[in-house]
């Protein structure tokens, strides 16, 4: 059975006349899936082409690393 990890996902957002870093908690079973995960938020959300997002890195992170609220009682059940 696969097991539920979550990943932080950290890149950079490059337009012609902006450059932004983002850095981004996911749920995913594989990187792979997070990193598709984040393409597909980031570009929905900020209506941004996957060539514009550059990813530089991303780490699984341990339960009591989590920033994100939501997540973090997602995956915790703490409040």
């Amino acid at each position: 059975m696969n097991e539920v990890k979550v990943f932080r996902v950290t890149g950079e957002i490059t337009k012609p006349n902006m450059k932004t870093h983002f850095r981004k908690e996911v749920v995913a079973i594989k990187p792979e899936h997070a990193i598709e995960k984040v393409y597909t938020e980031l570009g929905s959300r900020h209506r941004i082409k996957r060539f514009h997002i550059k990813i530089t890195s991303i780490d699984e992170i341990k339960p009591q690393e989590i920033e994100d609220p939501l997540i973090k009682k997602m995956i915790t059940e703490e409040p």
